[in-house]
């Protein structure tokens, strides 16, 4: 559950909030009067969320995904020799 604030304690106390929401990670909503509500979300939480869509949305992805799970929990999946894990490990 979202925290929630007035628009009026939003107003009176943005910068404060706002540093909340970034630093938590966590969106907050503001009611207003009117009933069209709305939600604060950090820039970087927001970009995060849309590539979480993004890869929800995509169907090949999570074919991938699927089959890369299923190849892991099997231990069937590839598995690099040492030579390949020492590249990956220097760099």
């Amino acid at each position: 559950m979202m925290d929630s604030v007035s628009v009026n304690q939003f107003r009176s106390h943005l910068k404060t909030l706002v540093e909340q929401v970034i630093n938590s990670h966590l969106p907050l909503k503001v009611t207003r009067r009117s009933g069209e509500d709305f939600v604060v979300i950090s820039a970087e939480d927001w970009e995060r969320e849309q590539e979480t869509l993004y890869i929800l949305q995509n169907n090949a992805l999570m074919q991938q995904i699927v089959a890369s799970s299923i190849t892991h929990t099997e231990k069937t999946g590839y598995s690099p020799n040492a030579e390949e894990l020492d590249e990956i490990i220097i760099l």
